[in-house]
């Protein structure tokens, strides 16, 4: 995939929207790892047009981070509408709509994956949504609400009729939310009923994985979400496998502990200190885990109050890391 639209991707990788996770911080992080492209959580359009502070947090873009695209959800068009016209007046080079999240909070209001079951409303809200902007539109659905309810190819094709310029597949159903295999053959089957970019999503976890993916879909990019946590080197080395057959090695475990604290120092200066040590918490278990004792690490984790306990925790394990290797 050369392009989604007129916005030019470099490589043919996506980091998948991840409530709690893609915020400005992370997508940099991704980006400085040959992400294709990044895109944000997923941001409330009544949440935009009620003059949210914390929704409007969500759609700040950085010049380093390009291309950018900024997932909206909701299930009014006019809404949509008037958000699409902020988000785009914001800076966002893409506009992606949710009808995958599978939350009840979500789905009980008629929005994301409640709209696999509305796909006349769905399109009328693309149709609005690409209407009131002149940057691409895209969205990410599901395969179906569940397993007799699989219907990726017909809500493909509608959303195609509205204009839309990508479509993400999550080859998983509602009722599966992120168990179970991801059913690739769906992917497979959208991208050969719809004319525009496909993107893959679900169980993207190596390298491997990715040139498998697009070796059975043909898809056109690969989505890449809870892999990327803690580990946003898999976009450079699958960019790299992909492009040049070349496989970089895996970051050590210094590597990883200066990014966890670079992307901590990113956290304060994006929100505080308060808040982006609470955050940090989840992040850092990421980062060690697979790692000897990283149940104890994470335990340690959650009780850090302060950028110096993080420093302090991973200067510790470190040490008796490289202790261990010596003997």
């Amino acid at each position: 995939m050369n392009a989604i639209g007129k916005v030019t991707i470099q490589h043919p990788t996506v980091l998948a929207p991840m409530a709690g996770v893609t915020d400005l911080a992370f997508r940099l992080l991704a980006k400085e790892m040959e992400c294709g492209l990044v895109v944000s959580e997923m941001v409330s359009a009544k949440g935009l047009l009620y003059e949210n502070c914390r929704t409007h947090d969500l759609i700040k873009i950085d010049p380093r981070e390009r291309p950018t695209a900024i997932q909206l959800f909701g299930s009014v068009p006019e809404e949509l509408a008037e958000a699409a016209r902020r988000v785009a007046a914001a800076g966002a080079d893409i506009i992606d709509f949710n009808m995958g999240c599978p939350t009840h909070k979500i789905v009980k209001n008629g929005e994301g994956s409640a709209l696999l079951r509305s796909v006349d409303k769905a399109a009328a809200i693309l149709k609005a949504m690409v209407q009131a902007v002149d940057i691409p539109v895209t969205v990410k659905i599901r395969t179906g609400w569940d397993a007799g309810s699989i219907n990726a190819v017909e809500v493909a094709k509608k959303m195609e009729q509205t204009g839309i310029s990508a479509i993400a597949v999550h080859a998983r159903t509602r009722e599966q939310f992120y168990s179970g295999t991801a059913d690739w053959s769906m992917i497979r089957q959208v991208k050969q009923a719809v004319k525009i970019p496909v993107i893959g999503n679900g169980d993207v976890r190596t390298v491997q994985d990715a040139q498998r993916l697009l070796g059975e879909t043909d898809c056109d990019a690969v989505m890449v979400g809870r892999a990327a946590c803690g580990n946003v080197w898999i976009f450079r080395q699958i960019a790299a496998w992909l492009e040049r057959g070349e496989l970089p090695a895996s970051p050590t475990l210094t590597e990883k502990s200066q990014t966890l604290l670079r992307h901590l120092d990113m956290l304060i200066e994006l929100k505080g200190s308060h808040i982006a040590i609470r955050e940090m918490r989840r992040h850092a278990a990421s980062y060690v885990k697979g790692y000897p004792k990283s149940a104890e690490l994470r335990t340690r984790f959650n009780q850090a109050m302060s950028k110096a306990d993080f420093e302090m925790i991973l200067g510790e394990y470190l040490k008796g890391e490289l202790a261990c290797q010596r003997c």
